[in-house]
């Protein structure tokens, strides 16, 4: 063990510099899957399925996992795996082509949409920064979807959340550490969001104690960085619950629609909610960030970076948001899958 604990510190892992280029690769560290519980299952089931479903999700009211489904034949395959079937009208083709159409007609910073399985609809947030001929812009181009995209008008503004899991310190920044992360070769590192990773080169803890360095950031586009741990700290693969207690990450994991998640981060501690769309698009002033988890979870400033988890499976990074954790709010996470896909490295 190293010679001091970082305190109040979100759990990851981190990999050998050589795994940390281009040629690794894609997908050889991707999310595991959880055992094949029910969840797993539906998630499975929807990418089988394809275009053809829009995916899965927990229903509201009978808590059960839903697969969607377009066609008899789809049905009959989804329940006799034991998870209930929904025909919708619209697959998730048809919704990935209203995602797409909405890039080219609704890009104004302000706005975001993902696919809610559960209505089987594009969700097209919009913030209080979209006015005049900017908001006249969107809803013109939710009205040419018709009833494929629902508007929702949000409090406060999407921004990342950084501001000054666990604080991490780079420059005159503060942000959260995600996950602790390593590579075959055993090298340690943390992943975080990438808006961070662009603002400094060497992080330290709350007491100065230098944690590591910026190996590589990448924001916008996607919003995660990797930090190789330098530094004489313990780093054990867990997530800091600021009660004095912390939750052990033993995998990582694929979100789905309705599932119940908790967030720490450095800020505002840890708070809880639901995953409420996939594969969201969020148009910050800073840039557009694609393939994000969008939720219900509230965040502030200095949350960026931040664990989301579901027990102890790792799912993402907090990217950005609007809202508090007075008011609440919608935050967005980047997945954690593709962050250990790109790098060679793995939780746990």
């Amino acid at each position: 063990m190293s010679s001091h604990h970082l305190p109040r510190r979100a759990g990851l892992t981190v990999l050998a510099a050589v795994a940390l280029t281009a040629a690794a690769a894609p997908g050889a560290h991707a999310a595991q899957p959880k055992p094949h519980d029910p969840a797993t299952t539906a998630r499975e089931l929807a990418k089988q399925l394809g275009g053809r479903s829009a995916g899965a999700y927990v229903d509201r009211a009978s808590h059960k996992l839903v697969v969607t489904v377009t066609n008899d034949a789809d049905a009959r395959t989804v329940r006799a795996a034991g998870v209930e079937a929904r025909t919708v009208g619209r697959d998730g083709s048809a919704l990935r082509a209203a995602t797409a159409r909405l890039g080219r007609t609704a890009k104004v910073p302000g706005t975001a949409w993902s696919i809610d399985p559960r209505t089987d609809q594009v969700v097209l947030s919009v913030d209080r920064t979209v006015t005049g001929a900017r908001l006249a812009k969107v809803k013109a181009a939710a009205a040419e979807l018709g009833p494929a995209v629902r508007i929702k008008h949000v409090r406060g503004a999407f921004r990342p959340l950084i501001s000054g899991g666990d604080a991490i310190y780079g420059g005159n920044i503060r942000c959260s550490l995600g996950f602790n992360v390593h590579d075959p070769g055993g090298t340690d590192y943390f992943i975080t969001a990438g808006h961070c990773g662009n603002e400094a080169a060497t992080w330290t803890d709350e007491s100065g104690n230098v944690l590591g360095q910026t190996y590589d950031s990448r924001f916008p586009g996607t919003d995660y960085a990797i930090v190789q741990y330098t530094g004489n700290v313990d780093h054990p693969s867990d997530v800091d619950l600021y009660d004095g207690t912390t939750q052990p990450i033993t995998q990582a994991a694929d979100a789905y629609v309705g599932e119940s998640v908790q967030r720490s981060g450095s800020t505002s501690g840890v708070h809880g909610g639901t995953v409420q769309g996939l594969d969201a698009t969020v148009n910050y002033q800073e840039g557009t960030v694609y393939g994000l988890i969008d939720t219900d979870v509230c965040a502030e400033p200095g949350d960026s970076g931040g664990s989301l988890f579901d027990g102890t499976s790792a799912l993402g990074l907090t990217s950005g948001g609007s809202g508090d954790c007075s008011s609440g709010g919608e935050t967005f996470f980047q997945p954690v899958g593709p962050v250990l896909g790109a790098y060679g490295v793995d939780v746990g």
